[in-house]
């Protein structure tokens, strides 16, 4: 329970009588009897921090804030907080301080909440990240105060009893700042605990990436790099083979060599068995390098002279448009039935 320690209590002498007083020309303070009981029960819920405006809200002036704080009743936390003597201390009580005073929409973001969230490797400390809307302008010494033009609602949650990013947004958020080896672990500790899926954060990445976010080739890598660790497919690849059971196409054999481009081998995502139609998922990579993508050339003409149909689809293809890229596929394979049809007719 929230409990105002009197002046002496603090200083560790002996706390006197209970009911001595302090006056004051405008204010007399007793204790918790001069709190208004709805303001200390705001206060409870808010780890001892109430607002200049939660005061006033409650008939508390600036001018009697400014007495408790000089009778020890409350201690200044922030330009608009105060904090009321006794409240529990520690970092997630600092936090809640630092966004009741930047106030309006805010939410911790960054490294703050991927502590709340519990990724490995992230300890909740200031500096503190908190996200604002834009047009605000706001600081605050000793904490990153950042801004964004629009958080959509599938991109917020709540942890540790504050508004904050959700897991996935907050993972690509730290990919703007952190390293490999720091993303890697949170990734990988944000899935152990269930904070996302792959499906989640490959479809945030499609949204997000389209506003030009510094990071997320970073995190692609990452992801690939976690994908081979783990020595399965990619998750494009196993997503793809997914839309295919769902929609209730043959599955494809997979990693398949089909032949030979020069000194290489073509091998291919998917090959659909007894038809010419096969299947590439071209990853989460942005751009090819020339020599990229002059193998791909060459990849993509041996097999269309072996007498193969190859389709290829983009990453944002199998996340953002999958019953377009399904449609495909089951053309071409109603085509490759046709021709098939034909041929034994």
């Amino acid at each position: 329970m929230l409990r105002i320690l009197s002046r002496r209590e603090r200083a560790g002498g002996d706390a006197g009588p209970p009911t001595r007083r302090v006056s004051h020309p405008t204010v007399t303070l007793s204790g918790m009897n001069d709190i208004p009981a709805p303001l200390l029960a705001l206060a409870r819920g808010q780890r001892g921090h109430v607002t200049r405006w939660q005061a006033h809200d409650h008939g508390v002036s600036d001018r009697r804030l400014r007495v408790w704080i000089a009778h020890g009743i409350a201690d200044r936390t922030g330009a608009n907080t105060v904090r009321f003597a006794g409240a529990p201390a520690g970092a997630i009580a600092d936090l809640w301080g630092l966004m009741l005073d930047v106030g309006g929409d805010a939410w911790a973001s960054g490294p703050t909440a991927a502590a709340l969230h519990g990724f490995d490797g992230f300890a909740l400390r200031p500096p503190f990240h908190v996200t604002i809307a834009r047009g605000r302008s706001v600081t605050r010494l000793g904490h990153r105060i950042h801004t964004t033009a629009v958080l959509p609602l599938i991109d917020r949650c709540v942890a540790g009893e504050l508004p904050c990013t959700s897991a996935a947004r907050t993972l690509i958020d730290l990919a703007r700042s952190e390293s490999a080896e720091r993303l890697t672990i949170a990734y990988d500790s944000g899935l152990r605990d269930g904070r996302f899926n792959e499906s989640l954060v490959h479809r945030r990445i499609v949204a997000l990436r389209e506003k030009g976010r510094f990071g997320i080739p970073k995190l692609l890598r990452v992801i690939d790099g976690c994908e081979i660790v783990r020595g399965g497919h990619s998750w494009l690849e196993r997503e793809f083979l997914r839309l295919v059971a769902a929609a209730g196409l043959p599955r494809p054999d997979t990693q398949v060599v089909l032949g030979r481009a020069g000194d290489r081998k073509v091998r291919v995502d998917f090959r659909f068995p007894g038809t010419p139609v096969v299947v590439e998922v071209l990853g989460y990579r942005f751009h090819r390098s020339p020599s990229e993508l002059r193998r791909d050339a060459q990849r993509m003409n041996r097999l269309v002279l072996d007498g193969f149909r190859p389709m290829q689809f983009t990453y944002e293809q199998v996340v953002d448009e999958p019953a377009v890229m399904i449609t495909g596929v089951a053309d071409a394979l109603s085509v490759s039935n046709d021709d098939r049809f034909r041929r034994c007719g």
